[in-house]
């Protein structure tokens, strides 16, 4: 944790410096505040808050920032987004934001960044469960306290967003079973008892709360996603398993 607390830093002394008085906080969110942060196979998740519309001079620089700093990252890389503080509270679903960062748009940015810059905006349904991570257990990095920026996302909308990221669970499970085990997990356990969970502990709730015939298949997405080892996973066996949580989750 030594090296993510230190790119950390850095990242918090950068935007201070690109954003200045248009920054208003800095937000960690996902694994890394979920106790479940593994530097093999998790990204660092970010929110910057800003007052005002930002520059494209100033989105360049940020972005400049952002790709020196993801070369020091662990393999999955920095995600984050930037919002202004008046889609926070009340908060505004889906949510607009103004600009957005993963590893799988850095070769688009590379190629063509002022592309990239006039295009990476809009809206993102996944920012309520980013916010609901961050209202509920997230972690201030710098500026403003949570609950003086944030509001509470609605049940609604928090379970639009994350429901929309298994919705084609039966076909996309063969491509990345354990992520979206556990994430079924996580939702079913959201749309049953309204927990607000980690992927680790929504596969934890699974064991306990799902059929048993699927307990091993959830035993080795855990395994596998809190260690360095590869899972060979039988294709039916997952596609069956997605085709009975999204029933449950549809109910």
């Amino acid at each position: 944790m030594n090296a993510l607390n230190d790119l950390l830093k850095n990242f918090v002394i950068q935007c201070q410096k690109i954003l200045g008085d248009n920054l208003v906080g800095i937000y960690l969110h996902g694994s890394a505040v979920m106790r479940c942060y593994n530097d093999k196979k998790s990204d660092i998740d970010l929110l910057i808050v800003v007052n005002e519309v930002i520059p494209n001079d100033i989105k360049h620089s940020f972005m400049d920032m952002v790709v020196e700093l993801n070369t020091y990252a662990p393999p999955k890389g920095i995600e984050l987004s930037i919002v202004k503080r008046d889609v926070c509270d009340p908060f505004v679903y889906p949510t607009p934001f103004e600009l957005h960062f993963s590893i799988a748009h850095l070769k688009w940015y590379k190629t063509d960044p002022l592309d990239y810059i006039d295009k990476m905006n809009g809206t993102d349904k996944d920012l309520a469960a980013h916010f609901t991570i961050i209202y509920h257990r997230g972690k201030c990095l710098y500026g403003k306290d949570i609950k003086d920026v944030f509001g509470e996302v609605g049940k609604e909308n928090y379970f639009d967003s994350i429901y929309s990221d298994i919705e084609n669970a039966e076909t996309e499970i063969i491509n990345d079973p354990t992520y979206i085990i556990l994430n079924l997990c996580r939702v079913l356990a959201y749309k049953k008892e309204e927990l607000i969970l980690s992927k680790q502990e929504g596969g934890k709730w699974g064991i306990c709360n799902v059929p048993e015939k699927y307990q091993n298949l959830i035993v080795q997405a855990l395994d596998e996603y809190s260690s360095d080892r590869s899972t060979k996973w039988e294709e039916n066996n997952t596609r069956e398993f997605a085709e009975y949580m999204i029933s449950q989750i549809r109910n």
